[in-house]
């Protein structure tokens, strides 16, 4: 039986009987480290393991039941669990042992929710929505300009479980970070949580500087000397994918201000602060958001605006050189008519005159619309 089978008959696990009964379950298999994904037993989901007793990352390792039971019967540090895209089998044995809600483990699991953070209990969830850009060669209609994927995240007092979908915004770097500042990782989970939280709104700021090269970049094109030949494709992409940026960034405002301003017990009093430091980061990537929306508006609407002026200069050319076309119509016109007494017919002169009249009225009309701007 594998470890995710053995936990998915853990009811009632508390500080008390349950865990230990789990416990001594559990000790009937084989001794599995769960630091590595590859030799856990929960699938390939699970991407590390680790226990921190003040700050510092415990070395020993062991099953996660055993790791949760030496946590909570010391009474001082957690556990952090760090998944990717698990299943709900996978999952099952860890929500049971960490008396996850059952809703929370739904959306950990399904994905696609909306940043938040939501209070079960003793147990805080929080969805953040990560990006990432996307480089190009150069930008077009169908670019793909930003990458988002998720990161959810179940607090509790005594356990961190970081649940990723995507193929970026991996925390192993983040992990190495937070392990070499002892003093703030020694403030528990929450710390963890402010981590990423900071993490990600980093992240937003950093792609937020990307997408204005992009839009720098459109903007120079279309008031270059021939911007109304510029794709307004490149404009509605941007847009696309600003909107895209903009559901990810923008819903993670109230929350981060629920977590600086809220009390609650599974977030540390000093951590709150920081709290508010991330906010303040969140504020300006939103106003940078906003002011980016209003931009390739303005460019979007000059663009409109040029394509309109270049369609009137070239109708104004068209209807100038129809004029000067219509003087040798009208008279070839005339004399093409075909009556027997014309005056003009049997002149010897009367073909030069008409040639001569035709080719003065041409160059007049010519003359003053050029001198005008019609061409």
């Amino acid at each position: 039986m594998t470890m995710a089978g053995n936990l998915r008959k853990v009811t009632g696990l508390g500080r008390g009987g349950g865990l230990r009964r789990v416990a001594r379950l559990s000790r009937r298999l084989p001794r599995v480290d769960l630091s590595h994904h590859s030799r856990s037993p929960l699938g390939s989901s699970v991407v590390n393991c680790v226990t921190y007793q003040g700050g510092v990352r415990a070395s020993r390792g062991g099953d996660l039941v055993d790791t949760v039971e030496r946590v909570r019967k010391n009474g001082h540090g957690f556990v952090w669990l760090g998944l990717h895209e698990p299943t709900n089998d996978e999952f099952a044995g860890i929500a049971e042992l960490f008396e996850l809600h059952p809703l929370a483990v739904e959306d950990a699991v399904e994905a696609h929710q909306r940043p938040k953070v939501e209070r079960y209990g003793e147990t805080l969830f929080a969805v953040f929505k990560t990006v990432c850009y996307v480089e190009h060669e150069e930008l077009t209609a169908t670019s793909e300009v930003v990458n988002t994927g998720e990161i959810m995240v179940f607090v509790g007092r005594d356990f961190v479980i970081t649940v990723r979908h995507g193929r970026h915004g991996s925390l192993g770097p983040l992990r190495e970070e937070l392990e070499s500042d002892t003093a703030q990782l020694a403030k528990g989970p929450s710390a963890v949580l402010h981590a990423i939280a900071d993490h990600v709104v980093d992240d937003y700021l950093n792609v937020i500087d990307s997408v204005q090269a992009d839009i720098d970049q459109v903007e120079t094109d279309v008031f270059a000397a021939n911007g109304a030949r510029t794709d307004p494709g490149r404009i509605y992409q941007l847009k696309r994918e600003l909107l895209e940026l903009k559901r990810a960034v923008v819903p993670l405002g109230r929350p981060l201000l629920d977590l600086a301003d809220r009390p609650t017990r599974v977030v540390d009093p000093e951590i709150q602060a920081y709290f508010r430091d991330v906010s303040d980061h969140l504020l300006r990537a939103t106003e940078q958001l906003a002011a980016f929306d209003e931009l390739l508006n303005s460019i979007l609407q000059a663009h409109l605006a040029q394509v309109t002026v270049a369609q009137n200069e070239d109708m104004r050319k068209i209807t100038a050189w129809a004029a000067v076309i219509a003087v040798p119509t009208m008279v070839c016109g005339m004399y093409g008519m075909n009556f027997d007494h014309m005056p003009e017919l049997h002149w010897r002169f009367g073909y030069p005159m008409v040639i001569g009249v035709i080719g003065v009225a041409c160059s007049v009309l010519y003359r003053g619309f050029r001198r005008n701007g019609w061409l």
